[in-house]
């Protein structure tokens, strides 16, 4: 029987999934996590830890490098709450274009007046919050995964011309796009033909601060930029000078900070949302339910989908018995591992060993209950990081 532990809000949904399947709540030593925005650390891990899903797209709160080095797969759960940041880039751009912040705030200041003074007042000022179409305007994605193409889509249904840009794009990625989509070479391109630019890439090493100075030089002038990625992909203090030198006319960030705080009090620029990109009662439930999904196939069957540190491993099922060894990805270890079986006296009916970096599972399937033994001698190589029959 599989334990697992949660942190955050898992939805019924997703927790009936695993009871269903005899898994066990256990907040001691459980096989598998599944978190949304809770920090891991070391701490959480114990030795019968197998997986971690985030319910979620990204994975910064998780010690991904720990965990590949325990052999503990980690999942996310791309594309679940896709259509929740689409609708709300959306919103976004309307709310940098058609002053409904400025112009609400306008109209609750008029709370003293009576109906007669109230449309007096508002016939006169309304033009002073008049704003832009999205029709014919150009939407600069940045990003062009499940929640880029959702959104290229979206917008192209509205009338707007979309530029892509997306050096590691997939082919199935590439399928799901209108055929409308003009793809950019730079991004320097695409900021410098784009009204609209929305970012849709994950924190790393590689996009921390992607978008800065020398970058900002080179909007197309009045753009407006819209962050509901990662905070770290943005420089906020060069996006205050670029707002301030008239370059960007606005920032739409789903992640506040102190001096972003201010420039919002201060003008009306930057419109700061509460990390609500995921926040809808769907996206939730369809992330929950991805992640136990994921976790359910993992620990049952030694299956692995949307890792964001193992290979992806598709097996169907030949027998009952199946060995699942996670190894580093050493030259021999498959040989050493498939000459313990034959000692044995076993016959694989089917088996499937793929890598990533460093790190490798192997699938085994046999029609007898391999022995204990077995399994020992198998987990007595040194490159072997766990062991175990599903």
């Amino acid at each position: 029987m599989y334990k697992f532990k949660t942190f955050n809000n898992i939805s019924e949904q997703a927790l009936s999934l695993l009871k269903s399947a005899k898994f066990q709540h256990d907040e001691a030593k459980p096989d598998a996590i599944l978190i949304r925005s809770h920090p891991l650390t070391s701490k959480d891990f114990n030795q019968n830890l197998k997986s971690i899903a985030r319910a979620g797209t990204g994975f910064n709160n998780v010690p991904v490098e720990l965990a590949t080095k325990n052999g503990i797969v980690v999942f996310n759960t791309p594309g679940a709450n896709s259509n929740a940041v689409k609708e709300l880039v959306i919103c976004g751009m309307l709310l940098s274009s058609r002053g409904i912040i400025q112009g609400n705030a306008f109209a609750k200041s008029l709370s003293d007046k009576d109906e007669i003074e109230i449309n007096n007042i508002m016939e006169k000022e309304k033009k002073s919050f008049k704003g832009n179409e999205l029709k014919g305007k150009v939407l600069g994605i940045v990003g062009l995964g499940s929640v880029g193409s959702l959104l290229a889509h979206a917008a192209s249904v509205l009338g707007m011309k979309i530029i892509g840009y997306d050096p590691y794009i997939s082919v199935d990625a590439a399928w799901m796009l209108p055929k409308e989509v003009e793809k950019a070479e730079n991004l320097e391109f695409l900021l410098g033909n784009s009204d609209y630019i929305s970012l849709h890439v994950p924190l790393s090493n590689l996009t921390k601060n992607l978008v800065s100075k020398k970058l900002l030089n080179t909007l197309k002038k009045n753009a407006k930029l819209i962050n509901l990625s990662r905070g770290g992909v943005v420089n906020n203090s060069d996006v205050i000078d670029a707002l301030e030198n008239k370059k960007l006319s606005s920032y739409v960030t789903d992640f506040p900070t102190p001096e972003l705080i201010d420039r919002s009090v201060s003008n009306g620029d930057v419109v700061l949302l509460p990390h609500l990109g995921a926040s809808t009662k769907e996206a939730e439930i369809n992330c929950s339910v991805m992640a136990a999904e994921q976790t359910k196939d993992f620990l049952e069957n030694g299956l692995i989908t949307n890792s964001v540190n193992f290979p992806n491993v598709k097996l169907s099922r030949t027998t009952q018995f199946r060995i699942v060894i996670v190894h580093k990805d050493e030259p021999g270890v498959l040989g050493k591992i498939t000459s313990e079986v034959a000692n044995n006296n076993l016959n694989i009916s089917d088996m499937i060993n793929k890598s990533r970096d460093e790190i490798a599972i192997t699938l085994i399937d046999l029609h007898d209950n391999p022995p204990q033994e077995l399994l020992k001698k198998i987990d007595n190589n040194e490159h072997i990081l766990s062991v175990r029959v599903c």
